[in-house]
């Protein structure tokens, strides 16, 4: 509900506002919530109409809830899930993502979903009160199903743009089973957002029940059509893994952070933060078979940049730093999946995936 102007709330709304602008030097993120506020500023001296206004107010309380309902968990690995919200609750498809997110929860990944029925549900049923709800406020007002916190654990949106976006940036991995078009505008997005390098890399699994085609089906699709027309690279199939079983879905997630952490860009260079130092010969191998990949120069190591301190819990460790094209994510995929090859499963003070 939109709040009715009066001087009292002006008067405090302008307090406020003093109160940040005199303290912007010295506030964290300080440059950033000027280029925020200057915005806001420069779109009140333009002829915006309404509705741009209630988009813009729109989106900002939406991601203003979703902040403050993650800033909390902020280091610890989350799985989005995606399915049919028409998924009946005997249907093996349900089934099994229940049991995905039970047992992803079990190694200390926390799951998301959109707070709806089917394999929403199932997601957090199974997950129990390691689960999120991010949900969509709809003319036929969709409520949520019951297994999410009303209070700490649950969004509710008014824009679709906005709950994808939280959906992508809050997850480490995506689980996606079968759906209709909802599915396969998130699944679709998601891979959109991984082939440009619009996201950090994640892995994607595709589950379907035993015996199912959907994704196979969806797969042959990709290669007689996507592949086979040029219109996307053989190597773009490196961005998603199709099963039908739960438990190699969740190997394939927490391998995907076995010895790979994260990575980002400082400039032109892609570092690469490690869970632990790979050998001398391992890193020749990735040099070999990767070098395609580089703009020039070769995949070296390196202790944290200096662009990378505001990143305090993480400074420690090992980093590998290229120069990557920033075209060919698919390959960049690979990389990461040679730079795991190394972990070391029986080690447990090695491998920590559900950990930032």
């Amino acid at each position: 509900m939109a709040t009715i102007l009066s001087h009292s709330n002006i008067d405090s709304l302008s307090h406020d506002l003093h109160r940040l602008v005199d303290n912007l030097e010295s506030v964290e993120h300080g440059q950033l919530i000027y280029s925020a506020l200057q915005t806001i500023v420069e779109l009140s001296q333009i002829d915006a109409e309404r509705l741009d206004w209630k988009i813009l107010a729109g989106s900002l309380q939406d991601m203003h809830r979703a902040i403050a309902m993650f800033y909390p968990h902020r280091f610890n690995r989350k799985v989005s899930i995606f399915g049919s919200a028409r998924t009946s609750e005997d249907a093996p498809e349900y089934k099994q993502a229940f049991e995905f997110a039970e047992k992803i929860t079990k190694q200390g990944f926390m799951v998301i979903t959109g707070a709806g029925g089917g394999i929403m549900a199932a997601g957090n049923e199974g997950a129990g009160n390691n689960s999120f709800g991010l949900n969509i406020s709809l003319p036929f007002e969709q409520s949520s199903n019951g297994f999410v916190s009303e209070d700490a654990r649950l969004v509710r949106f008014r824009y679709f743009f906005t709950r994808k976006l939280y959906f992508v940036k809050e997850s480490d991995a995506i689980a996606i089973f079968p759906g209709g078009f909802g599915t396969q505008d998130e699944f679709f997005e998601c891979l959109t957002l991984c082939q440009t390098g619009r996201t950090m890399p994640r892995p994607i699994v595709l589950l379907d029940k035993e015996g199912g085609d959907y994704w196979h089906q969806w797969h042959i699709f990709v290669q007689d059509q996507l592949i086979e027309r040029g219109l996307i690279a053989t190597e773009d199939c490196s961005l998603y893994k199709i099963t039908n079983d739960v438990d190699e879905a969740c190997q394939f997630i927490a391998l995907f952070y076995s010895v790979y952490h994260s990575c980002r860009w400082v400039g032109d260079i892609l570092v690469v933060r490690l869970r632990q130092e790979i050998t001398d010969a391992h890193l020749d191998r990735l040099n070999d078979l990767f070098g395609d990949i580089l703009l020039k120069g070769k995949i070296e190591r390196s202790q944290a940049l200096p662009m990378e301190f505001n990143e305090p819990h993480i400074t420690d460790l090992p980093r590998l730093i290229m120069y990557f094209n920033q075209h060919d994510f698919g390959r960049l995929y690979q990389l990461i999946a040679a730079i795991n090859d190394t972990c070391d499963p029986s080690n447990p003070m090695v491998c920590h995936p559900e950990q930032r």
